[in-house]
């Protein structure tokens, strides 16, 4: 340092002693060692004021004590992995209403939380990225948003755009894979950053909830496991502002809260509601609307219930359609003439009842072998579109009103469009789907004229989104086919990497730049969005 300037001093505390270095007034170095400040004035030469000289040294002590601080509260804390949390009890939140309890578990125990049995199943969740080489997992948008089955408006078709129109050989990239949500068919429901679903963990129905990067949230019983015909889960979740609904297998609805999983209110509705379980289980995901809860117990004494959402107690009940139990579909929303109507199938017809009073408007007779009447009727410009399996084909019916009354007219039935439970979708007048025979079909709405029938990737489910059409065969392969009326036409076709062995009944879903693909305990997330 240049002779005259005032002197630097540095301080290093080692925990025994500290070492200043300055400089006097000539430029000459003194060093001093030990902690006491004495020895550094005892060190100078001059005839400076011994209380300068500490007053001087204290200041600079104060000064590298607080650019120390300062440091090492600018330093970031290392970064390290988000961990899965732990499994939330569930807390009571209040008086549940005079029929709606808290959930029981297989044993009938009340549902604080997730089983032991159920938590131990939790604990094994596997959680996969992409391996090395592969696109980097692209973080969905916030905004993604797929509340119900079939999408926030019941048509299946996903409004997102800037997606792949070919994939490579082996299929789009992997963004995560998850085991451990249970065995079911139960597809999945999106909103506010997280993913819900359903399935068989030992003896439990179980809800789960899982983040963007599928790692487990929460897990809950919603009844017991539904262990007869194709044990698993069927419905799916529902999902409303800060609530998520789920009807079991056996009849049990859950309101859960979507923050920790923990019970708001839980009713029976087929005990309740005097109605018999359908041979292969309910498979109705309920619809959320304003302030209302629909769902379809079906049997002798109703149809389909409207409960308030936030207790579950009884606003109103239809009247039982013909003493009809109910079927494996979910119900639709419809405005006619500015009446709202519920439409739903039943095992052996198609039903509509009035949104706001629960009166029955009509019963359209639809029958299907073994009543397995799976199909979410299709609403557009006043006409119902339904189809089911084993030949009994597709049906377009036209809705009239007279006063306050409605009749449903039947306007064409197709033979060769007899959809089992994988779904049909709507796109600028054509009807897409496969049939009971494993062939992909496409109809005119108006005609219902069959444009084609391929054997594609066999009998499936299939949603839509960008112009594409994302197919998912029951054997587990995957396919992009355009969504054309000229003629099938695949793109590409990949087999989804599962070891599981039960059918891939679950719906594919596609939201969020994401295609979700469910297939037993494991649910799949791949990048389906066109990399800049």
């Amino acid at each position: 340092m240049p002779p005259g300037k005032a002197g630097r001093s540095v301080s290093h505390v080692t925990g025994a002693a500290t070492i200043l270095l300055f400089l006097d007034m000539a430029g000459e170095p003194c060093a001093v060692k030990g902690p006491v400040l004495a020895q550094a004035i005892d060190c100078q030469r001059g005839k400076r004021d011994r209380m300068a000289w500490r007053t001087i040294v204290l200041w600079i002590a104060v000064l590298a004590i607080s650019i120390s601080c300062q440091a090492r509260k600018e330093t970031p804390a290392p970064k390290g992995t988000a961990k899965i949390e732990e499994q939330p009890s569930a807390q009571k939140s209040g008086p549940m209403p005079s029929k709606a309890s808290s959930v029981p578990s297989s044993e009938e125990t009340p549902a604080a939380g997730p089983t032991s049995t159920g938590v131990a199943q939790a604990s094994q969740v596997s959680q996969t990225a992409p391996a090395p080489g592969s696109a980097k997992p692209v973080s969905p948008q916030v905004q993604a948003f797929w509340p119900r089955f079939h999408g926030p408006r019941g048509d299946n078709l996903s409004d997102d755009k800037g997606l792949l129109t070919e994939w490579p050989a082996d299929g789009p990239p992997l963004a995560w894979k998850t085991e451990g949500i249970g065995q079911g068919y139960a597809g999945v429901t999106i909103a506010d950053g997280r993913i819900f679903t359903a399935g068989n963990i030992d003896k439990d129905a179980v809800v789960t909830a899982l983040d963007m990067d599928g790692r487990i949230l929460w897990q809950k019983p919603n009844g017991p496991a539904w262990t007869k015909n194709y044990p698993g889960a069927r419905g799916t979740p529902t999902v409303d502002g800060d609530r998520v609904y789920h009807l079991g297998a056996s009849g049990d609805l859950t309101c859960f809260r979507v923050e920790d999983g923990s019970v708001i209110w839980h009713t029976n509705i087929m005990e309740r509601f005097h109605a018999p379980v359908p041979e292969w289980g309910l498979a109705e995901s309920v619809l959320v609307r304003g302030k209302y809860l629909y769902c379809t117990p079906g049997g002798p004494e109703t149809c389909i219930v409207c409960l308030d959402k936030m207790t579950g107690e009884t606003i109103w009940q239809s009247a039982s359609a013909g003493g009809d139990t109910t079927g494996y579909a979910s119900i639709q929303w419809a405005e006619f003439e500015g009446i709202p109507i519920l439409l739903t199938m039943t095992a052996k017809a198609l039903v509509g009842v009035h949104a706001e009073t629960g009166r029955l408007l009509f019963r359209h007779p639809h029958e299907t072998a073994y009543d397995v009447n799976a199909f979410m009727p299709l609403y557009a410009n006043g006409e119902v579109f339904v189809s089911t399996g084993y030949g009994s084909g597709s049906e377009l019916v036209r809705l009239k009103r007279d006063g306050e009354n409605i009749a449903a007219e039947q306007v064409w039935v197709n033979k060769d469009l007899d959809n089992h439970h994988g779904g049909v979708i709507l796109v600028e007048g054509f009807l897409y789907g496969s049939s009971y025979n494993g062939r992909w079909c496409c109809l005119d709405w108006k005609t219902g004229e069959t444009r084609y029938m391929d054997r594609g990737i066999g009998k499936g489910s299939l949603t839509y989104a960008d112009g594409m059409l994302y197919l998912y065969s029951e054997r587990r392969t995957v396919g992009l086919a355009k969504a054309t009326a000229e003629k099938f036409e695949l793109v590409n076709q990949f087999r989804l990497p599962s070891e599981e062995r039960a059918e891939s009944w679950a719906h594919p879903v596609v939201c969020g730049g994401r295609l979700y693909l469910r297939h037993g305990n494991i649910l799949f997330a791949y990048d389906v969005r066109k990399q800049p």
